[in-house]
């Protein structure tokens, strides 16, 4: 039936004021009830009018019969669900609009929602304190400051992880300017989502009402937190210093630290964990963990999926990242081989320890996969290419909805994302939250033998994975709906 304009117009209109009626139940859930709301994994938390209808049209990916998700649906469950007095919980709407379809059994959706969240029902704290797990950034640079804008995204109402200081050394007198300057601009992802202030007299920087202390020391054992009002803090050290439990266990010392996240491959007999995969291996002894490194989170993902379904016999990984700041600017003396030459004019072929550590976090993958990266002239987003040998014979199709579906509806799929697109390049894929993105269109399947291509977002999808780890570790990970 073809559309007239006044009728798709006015159908538009009738779906923008839903999603902006939307707006303020999704707000509110989240800062009074520390309830967070997603569609398909696509966050709705301070999210535009536009943006909330671009992830109900980004729900037809996950729907069988590509049906463009409803926001009638959507805000009828968000208005059941201001009125339950709910707990702390990670609800996303599509999926519960999906199983209403497929298991609503003659209930209304009220009375589905209502059913399907009573687990958490009437759980909302009256208390007005605010308890979060401090957090610590030892190092502020490209990791760091991503990380302090995902943790102060999800401040919420206070209760989960809550970024209380971070540790630089003095570059010099208008330090904490710069640093202020370096959190609200940046090259890549944007400006900063919100406002930021800075008191140089105290040193801090109050960035969407979180006030953050900027310690300068020199020396990661003589910091002594409590003063600043800071306890049991996890700190992440992301200088990738000291990546052993000798080096990193001088942040222990420090009064007011309890752990220790590195967001890098960690060395001896750290545990390297890649959420999704290993998390459930940390324990309340874990004093230091690993985050592993941006690669090892992008393709450990889409591994373990492939050898549950088709076993790996064997494979390589060619990683093509885009260049970071080990590498010169320019031609200069450098200690590793080829990084010495112009990362912005060269393709650098260079060593990566992606394959190996893979095994760390999957051990059925251990002497199977070797592996090679080559730098190239951009500053963010990179790919690996997986070129495996499977034990079971497979197809081009078959194996792409195999892994759309784990992308869909299995437990990685904050890690899988799934794109089919023959006009994606590395850009559209800035700001990714997965650890990696499937291309679809890019798989190439002959018999047992199959070659994935896989991107990732090397800076911020990386740190979102690492703040997925850091929730482990703090227990602030709320129950998961619908089940």
């Amino acid at each position: 039936m073809t559309q007239k304009p006044d009728q798709c117009l006015g159908e538009w209109i009738d779906r923008e004021a839903l999603a902006e009626a939307m707006i303020p139940l999704i707000g509110q859930l989240y800062r009074n009830n520390n309830v967070v709301t997603s569609i398909y994994g696509r966050g709705l938390i301070n999210r535009s009018v536009i943006a909330i209808l671009k992830a109900h049209r980004f729900a037809r990916h996950r729907i069988a019969d590509e049906a463009e998700l409803s926001v009638h649906d959507t805000f009828q469950i968000l208005k059941t669900m201001s009125e339950m007095n709910l707990g702390a919980a990670s609800v996303d709407l599509g999926k519960l609009v999906a199983k209403y379809k497929e298991a609503g059994n003659g209930r209304n959706l009220e009375q589905f929602v209502r059913e399907e969240l009573a687990e958490v029902a009437d759980k909302r704290h009256a208390s007005s304190a605010r308890k979060g797990t401090d957090v610590v950034l030892y190092g502020f640079g490209r990791i760091g400051r991503l990380l302090a804008r995902i943790l102060i995204e999800k401040t919420g109402g206070g209760d989960g992880l809550r970024l209380r200081a971070i540790v630089v050394r003095k570059g010099a007198d208008n330090d904490l300017v710069k640093r202020a300057s370096l959190l609200r601009r940046d090259s890549v992802h944007g400006p900063f989502d919100g406002t930021i202030t800075i008191d140089e007299e105290n040193s801090t920087i109050t960035a969407n009402g979180n006030l953050i202390q900027v310690i300068y020391s020199n020396d990661p054992a003589s910091v002594d937190y409590t003063q600043y009002g800071i306890e049991n803090a996890l700190l992440v050290d992301n200088t990738g210093k000291w990546r052993d439990a000798e080096g990193l266990g001088q942040h222990l010392k420090c009064p007011g630290v309890a752990r220790v996240v590195l967001t890098a491959p960690g060395k001896g007999e750290l545990k390297n964990i890649v959420h999704g995969i290993n998390h459930g291996d940390i324990t309340a002894d874990d004093k230091i963990i690993s985050a592993a490194s941006c690669t090892t989170n992008a393709i450990v993902p889409v591994l373990k999926a492939v050898n549950d379904q088709y076993g790996i016999v064997n494979g390589h990984v060619e990683t093509v990242h885009s260049y970071t700041n080990d590498q010169n600017l320019i031609d200069n003396f450098h200690k590793g081989s080829r990084r010495g030459r112009s990362a912005a004019l060269n393709m650098v072929i260079t060593e990566t320890g992606a394959a190996t550590a893979a095994a760390k976090a999957l051990p059925v993958l251990k002497g199977k996969l070797t592996g090679n990266a080559i730098r190239v002239p951009t500053p963010n987003v990179s790919m690996a290419i997986l070129n495996l040998n499977l034990e079971k014979a497979t197809s081009r199709e078959e194996i792409n909805e195999y892994l759309r579906q784990m992308a869909m509806h299995s437990d990685l799929q904050k890690q899988i994302d799934f794109v089919n697109s023959q006009e994606v390049v590395s850009t559209d894929f800035v700001g990714s939250r997965h650890a990696g993105v499937v291309d679809a269109e890019a798989t190439i399947c002959n018999d047992n033998r199959v070659v994935l291509y896989v991107w990732y977002d090397n800076e911020f999808g990386y740190s979102c994975q690492v703040v997925r780890v850091m929730e482990d570790m703090a227990g602030v990970n709320p129950p998961a709906f619908p089940r």
